[in-house]
């Protein structure tokens, strides 16, 4: 850190009473950085003080060794960078991570650590990511909880904008230049309260478990067969599917029919289920109150209801996983009838 990178390279130099130190960081004035990052080039500086500036943009070939002080605090695509400051040329060099004890570190800090330790073969920034991807997981790219704008959204993400966009422009032109936006696929969030992964044990490589996620996703907008078709080539491949993988092929399916239903949210509380729709949904609040009225919901044990903000919630006491999947596909098809009658 800026504050006390003065008193590190004190301590350095009564180390080492020879060599010639210099300090560099972020805060300083422009001229003078490049001074001292010209002096530290031309092997006037024996040893260079400074904070994660060096990240990237420096080549620096005679720069053989690094030592980075509390690498438990950056993340993993940091460190990565700092460390390929140094070995730019044919010298063997040297990078030391120092963190407090191995054993104040926490679960992320350490899979950080063993990740950079295990990746260090010819190729090893796509296994790095892919640690990286498995430590923090995937995120939220375009959902309701991210912010801000984005700079750089990938290939595929791209392509798929960009489609959309064709779509909107297509449907606008066949209705006369008036704006007839296609309807945008949703993202159905699933909070059920289960396991639902791939475990390490059934698939052991690190990047087929990335893609098997990535096509597991692609799923929610697929057609039925094509999770039958995955599913029998992961029982051929690994064996029979484990319990999470299990829960997370029928969470996907449940995805793709909620989001047909115009969904955006289902969540498991304690002895409910809670239905959350978009604006666009085929089922008005009027059909949804008929439904409710009906005299099989008339039961107060069993009534469903329809909160003021537009929510269904459906009462669930599911005693094992396979009851709350069948409770769940029960909602669905009513809800999908209730559709098909209205249309």
């Amino acid at each position: 850190r800026v504050k006390s990178i003065h008193q590190v390279a004190a301590t350095i130099q009564k180390l080492v009473p020879t060599a010639r130190i210099a300090v560099a960081h972020g805060q300083m004035a422009g001229k003078e950085l490049e001074d001292i990052m010209v002096s530290f080039v031309n092997r006037e500086t024996d040893v260079l003080i400074c904070t994660t500036i060096i990240e990237s943009g420096l080549d620096i070939p005679t720069a053989n060794t690094i030592i980075i002080n509390r690498a438990d605090q950056l993340g993993l695509a940091e460190i990565y960078q700092l460390r390929g400051r140094v070995g730019r040329s044919s010298l063997q060099s040297y990078a030391y991570l120092l963190v407090p004890s191995l054993d104040t570190l926490t679960k992320d800090s350490r899979d950080r650590l063993r990740a950079l330790m295990d990746c260090n073969e010819l190729g090893g920034g796509f296994k790095l990511a892919m640690s990286d991807l498995q430590i923090r997981g995937g995120g939220n790219l375009l959902g309701v909880s991210q912010s801000g704008h984005i700079a750089a959204i990938g290939y595929d993400l791209y392509l798929d904008l960009l489609q959309r966009t064709v779509a909107d422009l297509k449907a606008s032109a066949l209705h006369g230049g008036q704006d007839k936006s296609v309807a945008e696929d949703i993202d159905t969030e699933i909070n059920l309260q289960i396991s639902a992964y791939i475990p390490e044990q059934y698939m052991p490589d690190i990047s087929q478990r990335y893609v098997t996620y990535r096509r597991i996703a692609a799923l929610a907008t697929s057609a039925a067969a094509m999770q039958d078709e995955l599913r029998d080539e992961l029982v051929d491949r690994y064996g029979p599917l484990p319990p999470e993988t299990v829960n997370l092929l029928q969470i996907v399916s449940i995805k793709r029919d909620l989001a047909a239903l115009r969904i955006s949210k289902l969540e498991k509380g304690k002895d409910s289920l809670v239905y959350s729709f978009m604006e666009d949904t085929p089922l008005s609040p009027e059909m949804l109150l008929r439904s409710l009225q009906t005299p099989a919901r008339k039961r107060p044990a069993q009534a469903a209801k329809l909160t003021p903000d537009g929510r269904l919630v459906v009462p669930c006491r599911a005693a094992t996983i396979e009851e709350l999947f069948r409770a769940i596909t029960q909602t669905i098809t009513e809800l999908r009838n209730m559709c098909n009658a209205a249309a």
